[in-house]
């Protein structure tokens, strides 16, 4: 085994520093070769789910940490997409909150392509991040954290949602400003009044376009709760590997300062951060 052979040429060469230098770096390697690789066989083990084949929306919300949780936000948002790009996907943005600085409170997005939710389901979570915010005088590292949600679109066959059921809202939408403003009711909000869930979209100009993008959010968390409920029988390690609606369970940390990514899922570590906020290295 590699392995093996890399841990007795270190024992061999302990007056060797180069070789020593060598061997343990390529163990390190091997190491790692070997963590992904349990990954992957894991992942071959768990049960298909129906809907790994549709496509499925993205939601990043800035959790703790002010600001900096929403440019955080920001990035992780434009990570997935150029994540989706790499893989040939269409990523279509729904909906963009943005902070005072910028950065994104809320953002939604759609993606579509071969197998989308089936690679993306077990990102939702919490993602955590280190660094030095722009705001921070002082340097020093601080904590935020943003939350993703990942939810398999849903066909209009899947959910059938009534008119009577839904309440529909218009207003002008915001922005900071100039042409960010629009000067008409384009803005929908749509409440569907059994369950109470609200989806708000302001991103187009027309208030048809905004409210066919609102009704396929809608109908996604429509779906989610209906899935939830008939999986609710299955496995506890099921459930844990999807994850839940509640995204309370801490799946990444992005270390800026020591330039790493640790999955904490499978205890993986990747030292180059900028190739996976690039979207080069998600699997």
């Amino acid at each position: 085994m590699e392995i093996d052979g890399l841990k007795s040429l270190l024992s061999d060469c302990a007056e060797d520093k180069d070789m020593c230098a060598m061997a343990s770096e390529e163990l390190t390697e091997a190491f790692g070769q070997e963590k992904r690789l349990l990954h992957s066989l894991l992942k071959s083990f768990l049960p298909k789910d129906d809907d790994d084949e549709r496509d499925c929306i993205l939601e990043v919300r800035a959790g703790t940490g002010g600001e900096e949780a929403s440019l955080f936000a920001m990035d992780v948002f434009k990570m997935y997409e150029k994540y989706s790009q790499k893989n040939g996907w269409k990523f279509e943005v729904i909906d963009t909150k943005e902070s005072d600085l910028k950065g994104y409170t809320e953002a939604s997005g759609t993606l579509s392509g071969r197998g989308v939710y089936g690679k993306l389901k077990f990102e939702s979570g919490v993602h955590r991040v280190q660094r030095v915010p722009v705001t921070e005088k002082s340097g020093r590292v601080h904590t935020s954290a943003v939350t993703v949600a990942i939810l398999p679109q849903a066909d209009e066959v899947d959910i059938v949602v009534r008119n009577e059921d839904l309440r529909v809202d218009t207003y002008r939408s915001g922005g900071s400003g100039g042409q960010s403003v629009n000067t008409t009711n384009s803005a929908v909000r749509i409440t569907h009044l059994p369950t109470g869930i609200a989806v708000a979209i302001q991103d187009e100009r027309s208030q048809h376009m905004n409210k066919a993008k609102a009704l396929k959010v809608l109908r996604a968390k429509l779906y989610e709760i209906e899935r939830r409920r008939l999986h609710s029988s299955r496995s506890k390690l099921r459930s844990e590997q999807i994850g839940s609606g509640d995204r309370s369970e801490r799946i990444r940390t992005y270390n800026f300062p020591q330039g790493r990514v640790t999955d904490h899922r499978v205890g993986i570590t990747h030292h180059s951060i900028d190739d996976v906020m690039e979207g080069q290295m998600l699997k």
